[in-house]
Parts: C-alpha cells; structure tokens; sequence
C-alpha cells in the first residue's frame, strides 16, 4: 500500500475482521483467506488463489443469477479464496464490493461527502430526468423496500433524503443509518442454519457504507413516477 487512502486502510484491514458478506481471516504463513462468512468453518469448499478470480465469484448468486447489485446480500457460496499479500487482500475486496475501501477510508478520515437524495436526482439527465419528481411518500416507500439489508442491499445509508436533513425513510429500522451496526445481522432470517458464524466478537467488521443514491435506486424512482413495477 503506497498512496495516503491505502495506508489508512492498513490497520483497518487486520483479520479477522468482516466486510459485507465476506470474512478474512490471516494464515500461519502470512497470507490471507477469504471466504463466505457462512462458510468459514468448511472444509470443502473450491479453493482459488488469483485476487481477480473475485470478479467472479461476486457476479453471480448461488442459483447462477446475475448480481447486478454487489452490496447486495445474495454473495455466493462454496469457495475460497487464498491470497498472498496485502495488496492482494485489498485488489479482492475492491472486486467483491467496487469502491467501498475507498468510502470507508474518506469516511474515517472524516472527509467522506454525502449528496442527499433530492440532489442526486435533480442532477439526473436524459431519461432518468422524470426521477426528481417522484414524491416525499413514494421515497419513503420505495427505500424501506430497495435498501433494507436482509433483502436488498448491506450498504449503511449515510444520506439523507434532502438538504433539510430529512431521514432517507422512516420505515427502515435505526440500525440501517448506524454504521457501527451490522448489517449482515439482519439478513439472518434468509441464511442458512449456522450462517453469520464470523460475526463472532473476535472478529471486527468494517461497514459497506452508501455516501449516495445508486444508479440502481435512481432507475426505480423512475419507475415509480412512471408507474412501473419496481423492487429490488
């Protein structure tokens, strides 16, 4: 790690420690392992050492499903992934979750700037343009159901629905604003027996923070002021 972002992740990124759906952990020689946190205790699982076979892990859920979201809680299972050095580590984890290092680290360095919602769409263009005029009532709904962490996506909101500081959506719980929280813990209901087993106290977790609506969310803003079906 050489540029200021990546020397303060450095001392961040000392397993074991959780990220999103992932757990790391460090071997007797050194290296890294990465894996489903549901997976840690198994044995059997198909073992990769190239940090960029992340991208392919990360593209499709465990029914062979296209992940277009990658914050999202359906990250497949039955691999592993060994990893030499550091640098390594961290190349994997931008594949698995693109630019959430980063976010973390202008967070922590207290340089982080969120946009709320309202500017993100007003800056909207082309066909998403019709976005801005969805109401206070449809993005109140429309987040509860997109964003909720046990079916839609991990990320901590940080964003607020406006400049007034108004709540992204008061039908979301506490814990989703709350970047001490884990957000995999809510997606509990849905995992398998014995899942989430690396959220143990030994092991630290760093959030998957949202500073900004997605492009994802943007499109079904759109969809609701047009009167589309929409969902995560």
């Amino acid at each position: 790690m050489t540029n200021p972002v990546e020397r303060s992740l450095e001392p961040v990124l000392t397993p074991p420690f959780c990220f999103g759906e992932l757990f790391v952990r460090k071997t007797t020689t050194g290296g890294f392992v990465v894996s489903h946190r549901d997976d840690e205790s198994l044995d059997q699982l198909q073992t990769r050492q190239n940090a960029q076979d992340a991208l392919e892990i990360a593209k499709y859920d465990d029914a062979g499903n296209y992940r277009p979201l990658k914050t999202a809680p359906n990250l497949r299972h039955g691999w592993r992934l060994e990893l030499a050095t550091l640098e390594e580590l961290r190349r994997s984890l931008d594949y698995f979750y693109p630019g959430r290092l980063a976010v973390f680290a202008a967070w922590q360095n207290a340089y982080l700037k969120m946009t709320p919602l309202r500017e993100t769409l007003d800056r909207q263009s082309g066909m998403y343009r019709v976005a801005a005029k969805v109401s206070d009532q449809q993005i109140n709904d429309l987040v509860a159901d997109f964003c909720r962490s046990d079916s839609g996506c991990l990320r901590t909101i940080l964003w607020k629905r406006n400049r007034n500081g108004v709540i992204a959506s008061t039908k979301l719980p506490k814990q989703k604003f709350d970047p001490a929280y884990d957000q995999v813990m809510a997606a509990c209901s849905r995992r398998p027996a014995g899942g989430a087993r690396a959220s143990r106290s030994e092991a630290a977790t760093v959030p998957l923070l949202c500073q900004e609506a997605c492009n994802l969310l943007v499109a079904e803003c759109r969809k609701v002021v047009k009167g589309e079906s929409a969902g995560p």
